[in-house]
């Protein structure tokens, strides 16, 4: 069964913050501009049934420079996806921020 055929799933409960407000979250990553860097930094969120809302990428010379925007997160699971991406020797640098705290200091 592919995809497309497999019926409308629910995304996975938190279940260490199940009562925390949910919010759109971004990650900037920096890491090592190899062949397989992009696809174990997505591999993360596939594992976990998340699909990223955007998804940015630039090669500054022998680095990647990530920047993927997921929403629906509650703070706590963005923290342990984010020390998960720290973990990966690819990553360098891992830098978490709550999207609508930038829109309120954009518009303020």
């Amino acid at each position: 069964m592919n995809a497309l055929e497999r019926p409308h799933t629910l995304p996975r409960a938190d279940a260490w913050a199940a009562s925390a407000a949910h919010s759109n979250v971004r990650y900037r990553l920096l890491a090592e501009a190899e062949p397989d860097s992009l696809c174990r930094v997505l591999n993360l969120f596939a594992l976990q049934f998340l699909t990223p809302n955007s998804v940015q990428m630039s090669q500054q010379g022998e680095w990647l420079d990530l920047e993927i925007g997921i929403g629906g997160l509650s703070w706590h699971r963005a923290e342990v996806i984010a020390q998960k991406l720290r973990n990966l020797v690819c990553v360098a640098d891992v830098q978490l921020a709550n999207l609508p705290q930038l829109q309120e200091l954009a518009t303020g």
